[in-house]
């Protein structure tokens, strides 16, 4: 039915059902992480590091678990590995509910570890790349916005459920692993097609008058297989790019920290730290759909307005002057370049290594972000605690990072074009 109602535009179908999954899944698994730390410490007594080191946890179950969901991806119903994974996460999320001990968290992380890749990192690009021709970037980062825009919605109310009662926290554990599974499984099992061609249908492609898709014209001419792929210098610096990237975003996580020493000069900023943290999720999701679109014209042109967001808001938040609406601009600067981690890194796999098995790849190069992940906050806090000037070291060592992704990125991209045009003129 769905199907001879939107016809040709099917793929709309497919973007719709990319933004929920977004927006329930991910956006409740790893943005709302935060608000269960000081209830569930409280409640097992026991120090805020050992419930943090969970989302360690996940982070390297991701990490192992990418490479082989990747491959079973590409080779099975799309529909079978979303809507497994939908459920894996519901019943790993659910449980948490139920916990007694500590180590049942690190298991249920484990689950969750298995249930999320295929639907953070695979199905957006995967689904985007396979349903449309034209304005990848545009679409692909309108549904990951959706996770800074859910982290939005649910982390009020998953607070206002962990504060009803002592055991708040179990009520909002099972009440989300319901929303995600009740609100996924359906678009999942039913919508989602791996291909137009299931439907006998085509990519969905835009004409308008004097429209120039330059993104395609930067893809490389000739597709580049996964396991070639690991030959060439390009794999490591996007995987380089990835990584450093990705512990360049979470600086973010500290914000809060530094306005919370401008206690003495400027109570009023210690106090903002919800507004700086809504700043940089504002930024994020707008950061998305900006760079998305703009990978539409160039890729390059992505990532440099992404990177250089991103060193506009930490100088901006470097030079600590105790004005909110300067800080407010710093932290939402640096979400834009937050967001090149989610848009810019598949966009630079398909750019780099074309369409056919970009997939694969970024689920391999994916990989190494999830285990930075894990060890970022430790990286940071060990730099934050180390000296007086903590902070000021932090950002500036996340100048650093940025303008090594950026020529990281330069450097890859070259070389692609380059390898493009030795093919064509043996050609």
């Amino acid at each position: 039915m769905l199907q001879r109602l939107l016809g040709t535009k099917y793929a709309y179908a497919i973007v719709a059902t990319c933004i929920v999954i977004m927006f329930l899944p991910c956006s409740i698994i790893l943005t709302c992480f935060g608000i269960f730390i000081t209830p569930v410490s409280q409640y097992f007594g026991v120090p805020r590091v050992a419930f943090s080191a969970v989302f360690s946890v996940l982070c390297i179950a991701m990490t192992v678990a990418l490479p082989f969901i990747g491959k079973f991806y590409k080779s099975h119903d799309t529909r079978l590995v979303l809507s497994a994974s939908v459920i894996i996460c519901a019943i790993s999320y659910g449980a948490m509910s139920a916990a007694q001990e500590m180590w049942h968290f690190y298991l249920c992380a484990v689950g969750l570890g298995i249930g999320v890749p295929a639907l953070m990192f695979l199905c957006v690009p995967a689904l985007i790349n396979d349903w449309f021709d034209q304005r990848v970037g545009t679409f692909m980062g309108l549904c990951f916005a959706f996770t800074g825009i859910g982290g939005t919605v649910f982390n009020p109310i998953g607070s206002a459920i962990i504060s009803s009662g002592p055991e708040g926290w179990r009520a909002c554990y099972l009440i989300f692993a319901l929303v995600m599974l009740a609100g996924t499984l359906p678009f999942t099992l039913f919508v989602v097609r791996k291909k137009p061609q299931d439907l006998g249908l085509t990519p969905l492609t835009f004409s308008s008058i004097g429209e120039k898709n330059v993104e395609v014209e930067e893809t490389a001419s000739t597709d580049i297989s996964a396991d070639d792929a690991m030959k060439y210098p390009e794999f490591y610096m996007v995987a380089a790019f990835y990584a450093l990237i990705t512990l360049n975003q979470q600086i973010s996580q500290y914000f809060p920290s530094y306005a919370a020493t401008f206690a003495e000069t400027a109570p009023a900023i210690a106090a903002a730290t919800g507004l700086l943290a809504g700043a940089t999720m504002l930024g994020q999701a707008i950061g998305k759909v900006l760079l998305g679109a703009l990978s539409d014209i160039s890729v390059k042109l992505a990532c440099f307005v992404g990177i250089f967001s991103g060193i506009i808001g930490l100088l901006m938040l470097g030079v600590k002057l105790p004005v909110l609406p300067l800080l407010l601009a710093g932290t939402f600067f640096f979400g834009i370049a937050y967001a090149l981690t989610t848009v810019g890194s598949p966009l630079l796999v398909r750019t780099v290594f074309g369409k056919k098995d970009s997939t694969l790849i970024y689920s391999r190069i994916a990989g190494v972000s999830c285990f930075v992940s894990a060890c970022a906050l430790i990286i940071w806090s060990l730099i934050v605690d180390g000296s007086a000037h903590g902070f000021l070291v932090l950002f500036g060592i996340g100048i650093v990072l940025m303008s090594t992704c950026l020529a990281l990125a330069l450097t890859a991209l070259k070389r692609a074009k380059n390898r493009t045009r030795l093919h064509n003129n043996l050609d």
